[in-house]
């Protein structure tokens, strides 16, 4: 006769395999091969279902929560103002959409690290409330916003009312880690995620993991047809044409203001909006053990010379 106890063993043994199996999820990785040999991975919370990208390293393998926390080491404090809203979770939970497309795992280890350092670099110099004698210097106050303060204005240009016409009460100020600015701002990046942020904006400063995601689908988007994104100009894949050299405009981080701000920061000579970019960016380079020997030359850095890809009177870059 079978002992009554049997049952109870088995029930609670399987239960702690679960509960180990839950516990170890954002560590442990997961393989199988489908018909044909065909190799799927999870791996844990970034990389939740089975897909061929997950079987190689993503951007927790090589930028984990202490190297986070470092380079935004002042973002919680009392002074500041978004405490408590950003927080390396929300960032990798962002990061995890455009992965598998090349953010952060474009050319080896190396260039991945620099891409990531290359993002956060603007994010940091976009969202700082630093300043000269500010503690722990000017460049470690990076995500102490996530939102524009003191607004000029509602930015509603009345010119997109047939196709992102402003909605009555919105507010389009800038918001996020790459601040958004203008309905029309507001109304195509909510296309591209799928929330509806042309009625209701202020989901930006509301969730960090969207405000993280617009900032990286603009870093991973043409701002116009026809034009690389930040992405392609940074990793290297954009080939500049004739028109492009004729305009100074290169391969590197340099660049990359160019397509994001134009001629708000470059095509102005030395001037201490694109520096402050350009220090975030090497001093993130440094904190994360990569070194800004890696950054390459000044003109890379620069865009200081530069003609911009969209003037300002035609520009419709996500900051103003």
């Amino acid at each position: 006769m079978a002992s009554p106890t049997k049952p109870i063993i088995i029930f609670i043994s399987i239960v702690t395999l679960f509960v180990l199996s839950y516990a170890d999820s954002s560590e442990v990785l997961v393989t199988k091969k489908l018909r044909g040999g065909k190799r799927v991975c999870t791996k844990g919370w970034e990389c939740s279902s089975f897909s061929e990208y997950c079987c190689n390293d993503t951007i927790s393998d090589y930028f984990q929560t202490y190297q986070f926390e470092n380079l935004f080491s002042k973002r919680n404090t009392p002074v500041a103002h978004a405490v408590g809203f950003w927080d390396y979770r929300s960032f990798i939970t962002a990061a995890a959409v455009y992965q598998p497309i090349g953010f952060g795992t474009t050319g080896g280890k190396l260039m991945a690290q620099k891409e990531v350092a290359a993002f956060l670099g603007h994010v940091g110099s976009k969202t700082s409330c630093g300043y000269g004698v500010a503690t722990g210097g000017p460049l470690a106050w990076g995500l102490c916003y996530n939102r524009e303060m003191s607004p000029s204005q509602s930015y509603c240009d009345d010119s997109y009312k047939f196709t992102y016409p402003c909605a009555p009460g919105a507010e389009y100020y800038g918001r996020g880690a790459i601040p958004i600015y203008w309905n029309f701002n507001y109304g195509a990046t909510g296309d591209a995620l799928k929330a509806d942020l042309l009625n209701h904006p202020e989901y930006i400063e509301q969730n960090a993991t969207l405000a993280f995601q617009a900032a990286i689908w603009r870093w991973m988007t043409p701002v116009k047809k026809g034009q690389p994104t930040a992405h392609e100009i940074f990793v290297g894949t954009w080939k500049p044409t004739k028109n492009d050299t004729l305009s100074n405009r290169i391969p590197g981080f340099g660049t990359t203001m160019n397509v994001l701000y134009g001629d708000s920061v470059c095509g102005q000579g030395d001037i201490d909006s694109m520096n402050n970019i350009i220090s975030h960016y090497l001093y993130y380079l440094d904190l994360l053990g990569v070194g800004r020997e890696q950054a390459g030359p000044g003109d890379v850095l620069t865009c200081a010379e530069q003609k911009a890809f969209n003037p300002s009177s035609t520009s419709s870059s996500a900051s103003s």
